[in-house]
């Protein structure tokens, strides 16, 4: 296999490899590194005995993100106030995935999953990604893993019990979210503390990551008359010159806050009967430089 031959191989496969790390990681910036890795040693490798180049690929990225992950796990241990995955773009306009690969997407990339996802082992998680994201079969992530195939299917049974615990059950109706967080909206940037607490749930949470960079709540706040009054008050100071947008991040709808012209906030919001329940606020400008980046499916 000659070098142009192995990059368009490779660049076939970027997706899915982009797709496994950032799940991983949940860091963008760090999952595109884990891929360039991938890409340096794909291209350095004895190609002639590679018989399914996908599964070589996947087996690399997986090794790498989980030596990364191992790695980050001790830097987040001192991370400044609540840490949140980095959120990426999944607007794929007119390629659009169906209905059974959004379910999919939702499921494994959503803020709430990456979120619980933390709470697994490095390997707990490779197992979750590799066969709940990517539909991989017990035998071909053992041999990803070097870990017997009876093993990898207590891993997968480990793991999906954690996140079925931690994952708390939202609508994921787009249309509810978008409409929930339109009203959330109009309220906050006119200080209508009564409008907030119409469309926010009696307990409701709400979550912030500035990495210590930025004004944000650096522990987790609850109820909702706490959360009004703290949304009425930051409203008076950040939002009369903000500007407004919309997209589909991780699965779901997200309100874009800019000040003067650079992406300042990202606000999604988790929605059950009716109400808000969680709202995620990402604000670490390290998280937000590379936001345009397109996650995989």
């Amino acid at each position: 296999m000659d070098r142009d031959t192995a990059t368009d191989v490779f660049e076939e496969h970027r997706a899915v490899l982009t797709g496994v790390a950032y799940r991983m990681l949940g860091l963008a910036a760090d999952a595109e590194d884990i891929v360039q890795e991938a890409w340096l040693r794909w291209s350095a490798a004895d190609r002639a005995d590679v018989r399914s180049p996908r599964s070589f690929l996947v087996r690399i990225t997986t090794r790498l993100a989980i030596d990364r992950l191992r790695q980050a796990r001790s830097r987040r241990e001192d991370y400044v106030g609540t840490w949140l995955p980095e959120p990426v773009v999944t607007d794929f306009g007119d390629q659009a995935p169906d209905t059974a690969e959004r379910a999919v997407l939702s499921d494994t990339v959503s803020l709430a999953v990456l979120v619980v996802l933390e709470s697994l082992s490095p390997l707990e998680r490779a197992v979750f990604v590799l066969r709940e994201a990517f539909g991989l079969p017990f035998a071909e992530i053992a041999s990803i893993l070097d870990r017997g195939e009876p093993a990898v299917r207590r891993l997968a049974v480990r793991a999906r019990g954690h996140v079925e615990e931690g994952r708390p059950r939202y609508d994921v109706d787009p249309r509810a979210r978008r409409d929930l967080t339109e009203r959330f909206l109009a309220a906050a940037s006119g200080g209508d503390l009564d409008g907030l607490l119409a469309v926010l749930a009696p307990d409701v949470t709400l979550l912030s990551d500035s990495g210590g960079k930025t004004k944000a709540p650096l522990r987790i706040m609850t109820t909702a008359d706490k959360v009004g009054r703290f949304l009425v008050a930051v409203s008076q100071e950040r939002l009369p010159s903000a500007e407004f947008g919309f997209t589909e991040v991780n699965g779901a709808p997200a309100l874009l806050l800019y000040s003067e012209g650079v992406l300042s906030t990202v606000l999604q919001v988790e929605v059950a009967d009716g109400l808000i329940q969680r709202l995620y606020v990402l604000r670490n400008p390290d998280k937000l430089a590379g936001f345009d980046r397109p996650v995989t499916r």
